[in-house]
């Protein structure tokens, strides 16, 4: 589901690239543990602040990334021009994921899966992109946080089916992903 144009314009600001890098980052690689990253797959890349990110923090190799928003994709390849054959960038959908089964060391999803109106299928592509031993490192918003009357009103979340922490741990659980850390934040309303 693609944001509208306040939350584009929240996730796409100074603040929220200071918050990914200086907070979520470290929280991610400090749950994720010793991870050796060469082939990593981000899904909604927005920008592209998030691939900046993996290849400096968590020091892959190659990331591919992709946006269901054309604008954004075209935001994050100017960003990670520089960044040359390292990035691959298109435009898809994390329900349909372009690549082939057990491709990607780590995957990466800051706050994504709460935008998919069936956050499951996103879930079971994640796992299918994932080698053996892969790392899924997440940041999400939770039921509390995204259907809360003052969000509703500016924001375009999907309604139903949304996940609590509970929920969305135990269908990781479900798709086989092993735990390896986690950290509730804002009155459990996100966590990763």
């Amino acid at each position: 589901m693609k944001m509208n144009r306040l939350e584009k314009w929240i996730m796409n600001n100074p603040l929220r690239a200071a918050i990914q890098r200086h907070y979520a980052a470290p929280i991610l690689a400090q749950l994720g543990g010793e991870t050796t990253v060469t082939t990593a797959l981000e899904i909604g890349c927005g920008n592209g602040v998030g691939v900046e990110i993996i290849l400096d923090r968590f020091r892959a190799v190659r990331v591919d990334a992709f946006d269901l928003d054309e604008e954004l994709v075209a935001m994050a390849r100017q960003r990670l021009a520089r960044r040359g054959s390292s990035v691959r960038l298109w435009t898809g959908s994390a329900t349909e994921i372009e690549a082939e089964d057990a491709s990607y060391d780590a995957v990466f999803a800051f706050g994504v899966l709460h935008h998919l109106p069936d956050w499951r299928i996103g879930l079971a592509e994640v796992v299918r992109v994932l080698r053996p031993d892969g790392v899924f490192f997440a940041e999400e918003s939770y039921a509390s946080f995204i259907t809360h009357p003052v969000w509703r009103r500016v924001m375009d979340h999907p309604q139903d089916d949304r996940f609590d922490h509970a929920q969305l741990r135990a269908s990781m659980k479900g798709a086989g992903l092993l735990e390896l850390g986690e950290k509730l934040a804002l009155g459990g309303g996100s966590g990763w």
